[in-house]
Formats: C-alpha cells, structure tokens, sequence
C-alpha cells in the first residue's frame, strides 16, 4: 500500500442520536441524581469513525441505515458536513433513527443504544458495494449492526484483500471462521473478555490478565489484536508473539464518549497508509488521548494536524 496523505476507508455502521446527561456520578440501581446538563448531538459508532476519518483528511464513505425522521436527516447533514460520503446511507421508511442515551460522570460513561434503522443495514446492502469495498485501502466496522451484516463486511473486504479493523463494539459472539478474515481487532478490556468468552475474568480479578484473553483471540486467527485500555493507554500482540503496552498519554478528561472511536479511525488511518503497527498504535493513542479533551463523540475528533503536532 502506498504511503499517501488521503487513504480510501469504507466505514460499515451506525447513526445514531446522541441524548447526552451530564451528572456528577451516575446513580445505583433505583436512585435518581440531579443532572449538571444535557445535551443532543450526532453519533453512532459508524458515524463517529466516520467523521473522525474525515477531519484526519481521508477519502470517506460510510455505509449505513437512518429513519425516516428528523433525527436521520440531522445525522445525515453533520456528515455531510463533516466531509463523509452519505451516498450509501439508506432511508428506511417506518423506522426510527438509532438513538444513544448516554451518561458522562466521574470521567467516564455509560450508554444504552436503541438500535431502530441501524438493525435494517443488511448483508444485501453490503453486497451492493462490493466494488466499492474492492476498491477501499481499509473497511472499518463496528457492531451496532447486525452481525451477518459485519460478518458480511469482512467477508467481502478479505475477499480483496482489503484490510479489515473491527471494532467490536457492543461485544457480541461471532462465527468460529470469521475471526481468521480479521486484520486488526480494537477491544477494549470488557469486550476482549467477552469476545474470548473469559467474562469471568472481569469478575474475579480486580486486574483482568489480558494477556491471556489477547492470545486466545490470536490463536483463534485475528492477524492482530489492539486492546485499548482507557487511562492505562493499550496493548498489543507484537509479531514475535510478546504482548507490549502503549502508555496513554496524559490530557484533562472532559468527555470520555469517542475516545475508542478516535482509536480505530486514527488506526485505520495510519494503516491506510501503510504504516507499521506500532506506529499506527501510537498515531491512535494520540487521537484519543485529543478527544477526550473535548464534549461530544464527533465534535471532540482531532484534525490530522492536532494529532501531529500533539504531546
């Protein structure tokens, strides 16, 4: 792959609606907390990546599903904005737009997806663009669509031998032979243990051994295995079979939201163009670290210059 400012990425995912609850701490099971604001902003893991592969200058198209309501078009006009090809977004007729409510407090987040329109993004619709995706240096998906529609993607991407980065978030099972057709896999911690079926480990250990989940997931054919690790920076699956960590590199936190979004499109940016892995590790830490320093998943994502002249 040649080593080139403006890297074609396909972004296979969501949209949704951000209604976003600001609080000093997020209440327990059954109590209510007075909120410090709210606020209603485009996202959507799919559209997040999107159009932080858009402000990093890459050539971006996202292939997704929106409603027939107000929020799709709202979705679809920040994209537009932001630069991102919408050209393969379909409307469904009937179907609400995904919808995110999310809630920041103590540096951190929660968030329930209602997935509406983003659960009508089929594999048909994958197939559709093949040649797009033929044509793609990286296709970048997520999991906030269905997972015959991911699987799809990969299929499809691998069958060109176009580089594939799943970010496997929300954490769901896959087919035992998909994960072979897996160039890059950006876990975090909670969705590394899920994915390599070790959810215990979450639960009995206050310092869950990684290491070991990270290889289970390599022995079961992903080319690579990234696990983002929050403030502890993340770790990787070195070609000579060590794990080695990546130090996160130290920023006031303002809102947590996209950090793991800015890491995988940093990522498939810099493997865009053809960088070594380390590098692109680093080159994504250094995106995330940036937007955490600022409110909202989309609004907070770096430009290629923050990134390069940062830390």
């Amino acid at each position: 792959m040649s080593d080139r400012r403006c890297p074609q990425v396909v972004v296979i995912g969501s949209l949704n609606m951000d209604l976003v609850t600001r609080a000093e701490r997020a209440p327990v099971k059954g109590e209510t907390v007075l909120g410090q604001g709210f606020d209603m902003v485009p996202g959507g893991k799919g559209a997040n990546q999107a159009v932080a592969l858009a402000k990093l200058n890459a050539e971006c198209t996202l292939i997704g599903a929106r409603g027939d309501d107000d929020f799709g078009g709202q979705l679809v006009k920040s994209l537009d904005q932001h630069g991102v090809n919408t050209s393969k977004i379909k409307k469904v007729p009937g179907v609400t737009t995904g919808v995110a409510t999310i809630v920041v407090a103590e540096e951190d987040n929660s968030i329930i997806v209602v997935p509406g329109a983003n659960f009508h993004c089929t594999p048909e619709d994958i197939e559709k663009e093949e040649e797009l995706i033929r044509q793609a240096d990286v296709v970048l998906i997520q999991m906030e669509i269905p997972v015959e529609t991911v699987c799809k993607g990969i299929e499809l991407a691998a069958k060109h031998g176009t580089t594939v980065v799943l970010n496997p978030a929300p954490a769901r099972k896959l087919p035992a032979e998909i994960y072979s057709r897996i160039d890059y896999l950006t876990p975090n911690i909670t969705e590394l243990a899920i994915l390599a079926g070790e959810e215990a480990e979450l639960q009995d250990k206050p310092e869950p051994r990684y290491e070991k989940m990270m290889r289970a997931l390599a022995d079961n054919g992903v080319k690579h295995v990234i696990t983002t690790l929050g403030e502890e920076g993340a770790a990787y699956l070195a070609a000579h079979g060590e794990i080695l960590t990546m130090p996160a590199y130290p920023v006031h936190v303002i809102d947590t939201t996209g950090a793991g979004d800015a890491f995988s499109a940093a990522l498939a940016f810099s493997l865009g163009l053809g960088k070594p892995q380390k590098e692109a590790i680093e080159f994504a830490s250094k995106a995330a670290a940036l937007s955490v320093t600022r409110f909202g998943a989309q609004a907070g994502m770096p430009s290629l210059a923050e990134i390069e002249n940062a830390f």
